[in-house]
């Protein structure tokens, strides 16, 4: 299998893209920690999954250095290793720019770009570490999103955090490729998470997503977890640096498509 025998840690992995991700790496032979805040959910997440392989939740702020270094310490103490990190952990907060509370701008920064800086140099270190000692190179993956290049005006944290993000997985591919650990990126369109599924209950809210999507339909989890999957893989040993939007089309397109049926319905 080809994750087979290496430890993975996902945050914010108790549910929606993250659970995807920790389900496909244990069906690929990975060993999974899923670090999540809401420890109830990352426990749950963990007893759904064990029966596909060895799973363990550990309750994380990622946007705490002590519980990132708790986060890699359980890890290692659990598993002996970690050779694959995704910051997949992230927060939204829905306000107009004129009305963006100042608590709520850091908050979403705080987990959406300093966690990933903190988690990433924090396994970073690790990995560095195994090299030096003629072990493999390891990958990191973080999480962005269409929206680090598209610009949500109700959405001015959350889009600047994964602007940041794409910087950031710049700057730590460069930096980390002297040592052979590659970091890359997944920018998801519209996935059917929890999240969307609220916003598209309403036909007009689908229409609307829909009319900006060429493939005419919305993401599903385990598309994104597959692209983890490949990017953790050896399959991807020589990108680095590098962001995959998996958005149906959306980045390409500079109008709405029309939303009806599709000559392959």
């Amino acid at each position: 299998m080809a994750l087979d025998g290496r430890v993975a840690i996902v945050t914010g992995g108790a549910k929606g893209i993250g659970y995807a991700i920790a389900r496909r790496f244990l069906h690929d032979g990975a060993k999974v920690v899923i670090a999540d805040n809401d420890e109830k959910a990352g426990n749950l997440a963990a007893s759904e999954l064990a029966e596909l392989g060895d799973i363990v939740a550990v309750g994380c702020n990622v946007a705490e250095r002590l519980d990132v270094h708790n986060l890699v310490a359980a890890a290692l103490d659990r598993f002996g290793d970690v050779d694959i990190l995704v910051n997949n952990a992230g927060v939204v907060n829905k306000a107009a720019f004129l009305d963006l509370d100042e608590a709520e701008f850091s908050r979403v920064l705080d987990i959406n770009l300093k966690g990933a800086f903190l988690c990433g140099q924090a396994v970073a270190r690790h990995l560095v570490d195994k090299v030096k000692r003629g072990g493999p190179a390891g990958a990191i993956i973080n999480m962005s999103s269409v929206n680090a290049v598209f610009a949500l005006p109700d959405q001015v944290a959350y889009s600047v955090s994964k602007g940041g993000l794409s910087q950031l997985t710049k700057v730590m591919a460069l930096s980390l490729a002297p040592h052979g650990i590659r970091v890359n990126a997944i920018g998801p369109g519209s996935i059917m998470t929890d999240l969307l599924k609220g916003v598209v209950e309403d036909e007009a809210a689908t229409r609307k997503v829909l009319s900006r999507t060429p493939l005419g339909r919305i993401g599903e989890p385990r598309e994104i977890a597959a692209i983890a999957s490949f990017l953790a893989s050896d399959e991807a040993s020589y990108i680095t640096g590098q962001t995959i939007y998996a958005d149906g089309g959306r980045l390409p397109l500079n109008y709405t498509v029309e939303v009806g049926k599709r000559d392959d319905d």
